[in-house]
């Protein structure tokens, strides 16, 4: 835990605003994370309770009060769409460490929106949290996950064997790894 406040950034690309969640952001949560193909891949069930966007809510606040991440809405700045997530939490200073995640509605799929979010995530992260070190899970069966890391430049280093189970089938995780001495920023959308 960082122990300091860290104040949750607006950034911009050219199709996506990123920006701190907000109430009004619940109703759009709920439908995301009450997915099942959404989360088909995630280690907890599709949400069935309204209520569980609120606490995600109050876990983002609690993240960035903390000082221990940052989880910032996606919006389409085309029609101001919210089309997802993108976090960097476990923050250390100490170990110039962070973990980045990131979930998008499947309407959004496979129009490179990941992977630009990601990058202004990390381009963010490297410039402001003297970050040495990025790290990401992917299920091992998650291909596209994979693809958007790779993309970014990640390393996959290693295999968690069963270490989560998903849907109720024991599930294997790839790590991933980004060293700042291999990021590599670049502008525009990924296709």
């Amino acid at each position: 835990m960082a122990g300091m406040s860290l104040l949750t950034p607006t950034l911009h690309t050219d199709r996506l605003r990123l920006r701190p969640f907000t109430t009004e952001d619940a109703d759009a949560l709920f439908a995301l994370h009450s997915s099942a193909s959404v989360l088909r891949y995630w280690n907890s069930p599709p949400w069935t309770e309204p209520a569980r966007a609120d606490r995600f809510l109050v876990a983002c606040r609690q993240m960035a009060e903390d000082g221990s991440g940052a989880r910032l809405a996606l919006d389409r700045v085309s029609d101001a769409t919210f089309l997802g997530w993108c976090s960097l939490t476990r923050w250390n200073p100490d170990y110039h460490s962070a973990a980045m995640g990131y979930c998008l509605e499947e309407a959004a799929w496979g129009h490179g929106y990941a992977t630009e979010a990601a990058r202004a995530v990390l381009q963010w992260a490297f410039d402001t949290l003297d970050l040495n070190r990025v790290q990401a899970e992917a299920d091992t069966r998650n291909a596209a996950s994979a693809r958007v890391l790779e993309k970014l430049g990640f390393v996959r280093e290693g295999t968690l064997r069963e270490d989560c189970v998903v849907n109720g089938d024991v599930s294997d995780s790839w790590v991933y790894g980004l060293l700042r001495r291999q990021w590599q920023p670049s502008s525009g959308a990924d296709a």
